[in-house]
């Protein structure tokens, strides 16, 4: 199978994300039940990090394990990336030691150089722009909440970050809707979103009308990692777009509130919200965890009949 990377969510057709959905429930259920899987058994994973992280480190590192293989952390700190190593130079030599390579950074356009020069598939774990293994977890989460995503409708309140970014590029390949509704100044940016038709998404001044009718509700941190020098004037501008009650209230009955954690009570969200009985935030998180096994799995051995 030719190479093929995973650095945006529009990346993979409607049918592959179909397909690493299904896998991602058999391998699910597989290790549920305690049954060994392991169809990477002797390969090797390497996450490259310039951004700190929680999730999509043990996420990826204990995934990894799970199908049988082994995963190798490095910090550009503590590498020659750190000291000024061209990324594609990196790409050479990191893709002959490795059969997948997953990297946690800032501009998209590193990863997009990285695979370039890359022998092998090469994952986006996180950019400034997107952040499509988070999506990929969202979605799985929310088709084993409701079933299929098509023609449903998500609320996007809070700033339009690489979530809301990788929403919208969902919505284009999966056929949903997104209600987006953002501060002033915080505004989609058109070249982030190209490819996306207006017919998948609506934009919102009130994010009660954004909520109104959703079937999903979700949001993020107000202050992105990389624009903390930007918290005090965020945290002014974004005092009207904190999920509460009362959106969850306009949403259709039943609707789901997730959040991609960490998560700030009483800033993006009221505890009230995620911790009542319409968050399934844990289940969300849980599941990038089983997404990433089943794309780690496609991207190196491609498609494989679920028994």
């Amino acid at each position: 199978m030719a190479i093929k990377h995973f650095l945006q969510f529009s990346d993979f057709t409607r049918e592959e994300h179909n397909y690493v959905f299904e896998r991602a429930a058999w391998i699910k259920k597989e290790f549920k039940s305690f049954n060994k899987y392991w169809p990477l058994e002797d390969r090797t994973l390497v996450m490259i990090f310039e951004k700190a992280s929680t999730r999509t480190r043990l996420s990826f590192e204990a995934g990894m394990h799970q199908l049988g293989g082994a995963a190798i952390y490095l910090n550009t700190r503590d590498s020659q990336l750190g000291r000024g190593e061209p990324v594609e130079d990196a790409a050479q030599v990191i893709s002959r030691m490795s059969d997948l390579v997953m990297i946690r950074t800032f501009e998209q356009d590193i990863i997009e150089r990285f695979a370039k020069h890359s022998r092998v598939p090469v994952i986006n774990g996180l950019t400034n722009e997107y952040h499509p293994c988070q999506i990929l977890a969202d979605i799985f989460t929310f088709i084993e909440h409701r079933g299929s995503i098509q023609g449903k409708t998500v609320a996007w309140v809070g700033d339009a970050n690489n979530m809301c970014n990788t929403w919208l590029q969902a919505a284009e390949v999966l056929d949903f809707k997104v209600n987006v509704s953002t501060p002033p100044g915080y505004e989609l940016n058109p070249d982030l979103i190209k490819g996306v038709n207006t017919a998948h998404y609506d934009v919102f001044a009130d994010p009660m009308d954004a909520c109104r009718g959703a079937d999903l509700v979700t949001t993020d941190v107000w202050t992105s990692m990389g624009f903390e020098a930007e918290n005090e004037a965020r945290m002014k501008a974004f005092a009207d777009w904190c999920v509460d009650a009362e959106m969850m209230a306009v949403a259709n009955a039943g609707a789901l509130f997730m959040h991609c954690l960490p998560a700030h009570r009483g800033e993006e969200v009221t505890a009230e919200v995620i911790d009542g009985p319409q968050s399934v935030v844990w289940d969300e998180a849980e599941n990038r965890l089983h997404v990433q096994k089943a794309l780690m799995e496609y991207l190196h051995l491609g498609r494989i009949e679920t028994k």
